[in-house]
């Protein structure tokens, strides 16, 4: 009698929770599209930025900015991490400098994002002089790097040892079974890890306000100059503007991004249901 009645309570708390987090989620999706969706429109994606009052603003420009930068970020944390993750779970794993590396990727995960940024500001912005999207990026590419490390790590771990053991009894070499055998089984999950850094990435501000800062115009000076992002853009215009008109073109913004990253999350759903297959 007490067991059932420990099951039931049980059931009615975990189904609670979980009303709870997709009433939470359905609140915040319907919040955003309700203020969102006024001002939608081809213009408003494709128009740049412009002080209050200039006709034919739009968020083009921070929507190109964050699609430079978050590419970028890519390019730059992918190769690196991915080494680092197939070295921890093919080549290290229980060596020192292996628990050295999964240590300091473990502590970088739990890093606050603006120390990040401070961290890159002093690094690149101060000496050059100039917020530019290449600090940006970088500061985006070393919140990346931990992330799809431990991932790969993880990822290449599930992988069952008799396809290293079967290619490695065929006369192939550690690398070529690492690489053709391995990796290629886990190439979801690996696919996985870097949809979840870059859907993470997508929406920080705060390492974007010291590295990138913002400009109205397009991200034609990204090396040298400000650029602009859609984060920070919302951030601007829905905290520090006391016009209802950047209001609504801020949470116009915040609903692109909403998209933009539940499509990711979505698509990174549905490749890992696929891997569990």
């Amino acid at each position: 009698m007490f067991r059932k009645a420990a099951n039931q309570l049980l059931n009615l708390v975990a189904f609670l929770s979980i009303s709870l987090a997709i009433g939470g989620m359905g609140w915040i999706l319907g919040t955003v599209l309700c203020n969102g969706s006024n001002v939608l429109s081809w213009d408003f994606i494709t128009a740049s930025s412009k002080p209050y009052g200039e006709p034919g603003a739009g968020v083009g420009n921070a929507l190109l900015g964050t699609i430079i930068m978050t590419t970028g970020a890519t390019l730059l944390a992918v190769p690196p991490a991915l080494v680092g993750g197939i070295y921890l779970a093919e080549f290290g794993k229980h060596s020192k400098p292996a628990d050295a590396l999964r240590f300091c990727a473990n502590a970088m995960m739990g890093v606050p994002s603006i120390l990040v940024g401070l961290f890159v500001y002093a690094l690149l912005v101060i000496p050059s002089g100039n917020f530019s999207g290449l600090a940006g990026t970088v500061a985006l590419a070393i919140i990346m790097l931990p992330v799809i490390m431990r991932t790969t790590e993880d990822m290449l771990l599930m992988v069952p040892n008799a396809m290293r053991e079967s290619a490695l009894a065929l006369g192939m070499s550690r690398m070529r079974t690492t690489l053709c055998i391995v990796a290629r089984c886990a190439r979801n999950g690996l696919a996985t890890g870097v949809l979840l850094s870059l859907a993470r990435v997508s929406g920080e501000t705060a390492p974007l306000l010291f590295t990138a800062l913002f400009a109205d115009s397009w991200p034609v000076n990204f090396f040298t100059g400000p650029t602009a992002s859609t984060p920070v853009l919302i951030t601007e215009y829905t905290t520090n503007s006391p016009f209802e008109s950047m209001h609504a073109m801020g949470w116009g913004a915040a609903l692109l991004m909403t998209i933009f990253i539940l499509t990711i999350n979505i698509t990174t759903r549905c490749i890992f249901h696929e891997n569990r297959h």
